[in-house]
Order: structure tokens, then sequence, then C-alpha cells
């Protein structure tokens, strides 16, 4: 596939930053209705690990000379699966989504002969209002996968928080104690062996990248069942501007769950958030996990909000 004439691709630097998240504005707000991304996270992109945007990402320029693509390869553990993201001006430049696709299939290609794989798997997402979308994936060699749903509530009318079940308690972090880090790196861990997709990091590897989606650490919780350590949530900055607590992840080690621990943290969560004014709070839940979330988060008074598909193929190495 190739860009009709007057259009141009070429690498990004972090000078684009401004006009790349622009491009991400546009594109989040037809897809879920408002902007998703900030400068930082453009940037936090750019330089990731695994990823150098002189080879894995293009930015789109129409004949005049303005920005209205960008595309990139996500892959935060450098093994495991390639997520796309190809974010077009739907005003501009939507007709052109596939072309960029189309190349980023070939770097997927690339990078798997680089990493010496026959293969490697590709993902990309699709919100409900990008049927187009839909269809140049389908069309490129995608299957649907999996649906992942977003959950919320109103903080306005949020009870007092109850006391926890027996046995249950519910502290902060302690950030500055590495045994406390450990600690929660090691029920997340345990906990999310049993869920679909999960990709183990060690802990050196999770703690380098703590910096994702910010460190809120006075919403990051442990839960403890009769003294013996048994959950974990961590809550992140990336719905502030929509006046959202954001749980980023949810931990409870198989032997507590159904006991009323993921209950408590959540409630906990909530009450922070509310404490700061926070309108609302939200989650992302994969309709696959089989621990079944989605009746827990339900009975917290989360309620389903939008939905997301993931679409997946595997993609050949390059010759």
């Amino acid at each position: 596939m190739t860009l009709p004439a007057g259009w141009t691709a070429r690498r990004p630097t972090l000078d684009d930053v401004p006009a790349l998240l622009a491009v991400v504005h546009a594109a989040d707000t037809f897809a879920i209705g408002h902007p998703d991304f900030d400068a930082d996270d453009v940037r936090a992109a750019l330089t990731a690990p695994f990823f150098d945007p002189q080879r894995d990402s293009w930015l789109l320029t129409d004949p005049d000379q303005q920005v209205v693509g960008w595309t990139l390869v996500d892959n935060p553990t450098g093994v495991g699966r390639e997520y796309l993201d190809v974010f077009v001006d739907p005003e501009r430049a939507m007709a052109l989504r596939a072309v960029l696709l189309d190349r980023m299939l070939r770097r997927v290609a690339e990078r798997a002969a680089e990493r010496g794989r026959p293969a490697l798997t590709a993902r990309a997402s699709v919100c409900a209002p990008e049927t187009r979308w839909a269809g140049e994936l389908t069309a490129a060699g995608f299957t649907r996968v999996k649906r992942y749903v977003r959950m919320g509530r109103s903080l306005a009318d949020l009870p007092a928080e109850p006391p926890p079940p027996p046995g249950v308690t519910v502290r902060s972090l302690r950030p500055d104690d590495e045994v406390d880090l450990r600690l929660f790196h090691r029920i997340h861990d345990t906990a999310f062996r049993d869920t679909p997709d999960y990709e183990p990091v060690g802990f050196e590897g999770w703690r380098d990248r703590l910096t994702d989606g910010g460190r809120v650490w006075d919403e990051w919780f442990l839960a403890e069942v009769d003294g013996a350590p048994a959950g974990a949530l961590n809550s992140s900055d990336q719905a502030v501007e929509q006046d959202m607590g954001w749980v980023r992840t949810l931990s409870v080690l198989p032997a507590y769950r159904r006991r009323g621990v993921g209950a408590a943290l959540l409630r906990r969560a909530f009450a922070v958030y509310a404490a700061k004014g926070r309108g609302h709070a939200g989650l992302g839940v994969d309709l696959a996990n089989p621990t079944a979330p989605v009746t827990l988060y339900r009975s917290v008074g989360l309620r389903d909000t939008r939905w997301i598909d993931l679409y997946e193929r595997s993609v050949p190495a390059a010759a």
C-alpha cells in the first residue's frame, strides 16, 4: 500500500510531541468521547523500552504538512505480543489508517526476524464507533479474540466505608519500603498467573515501570487476612482529567478469593478518591478473566460504561 501524492510519512521525534498529542486527542475523542492521553504519555511512548521511534513508528503528514497520523508498537517486556496503535485524525486521515497498518505489520515481521522468532502475534484494539477500523483489521487477517469492558460508578452517593469482613485488614502501601514494594509485586504476580495473556515481569523490571500511568502512592493498598498477605490494589492518574479515580490493578491471592478482600480494597480506594473530591471511580476488566471479577465489581456499585474489542493475528517473520 502506498500514500497518495502529497502525503508523507516520516519518523517522529520528541519535538513532535505537541502535534502527536493533537492527533491522539482527535482519535480518542472519536473513539471514546474524550482525550485519554497527555503529553507525558506521548513522551513515555516515544522513549519506552524495546521501542525505537526511528524504526518502530511513523508520523503521517497531509499535503499541507499537518501531522494527521501516528503509529507505534507497544511491547513493554520485549517478549510476547506486539500491540499496534494506529492513531489518525478522523476528519482528515481516516482513509489512510489501513496504509499505516500495513507498514506496521511489515515492521512486526522485521521484529520477529530480529528476535529469531518464526512469527509474532500482533494485536490492535477497536472501540464501538470504529466500525471501519474493525473492517480494515479483518481485511488484514485479524480476528476478534476478546472484549474489555470499562466500568464506573458515581462517588456522589458513596456510602460510608463499611468495616471489612472479620480478619481482613487494609492498609496503605509504604512506597519508600522495599519490603512493601516486593510484597506488592509478589501478590500481583501470583494473583495474575491464572489470567489469560499475563506476561510475568520480575521485580526489578516491574519497579522500573512504576512511572507508567503515574504513581499515586496514597492510592495504593495492601490487604491481609488474619495477618497474612492476601491482596493488593494500585491506582493511576490516567483518568483524573475525567474527574475519576482509576483502579489500575486489583490482585487477590487464590487462597483468599471470595472472602471480601477485593471488595474491601475497592471500597477503600473509592473512599480515598471521594475524599479528594473526585466525582467518579472506574476500572477496566477483561471478560476472559476466569476469576469472574465482574460480579465483584457490580457488588460495589460499578456498572458497564463502554467496551473495547481486541483483534489479533500472527505475523510471520520477514525473510
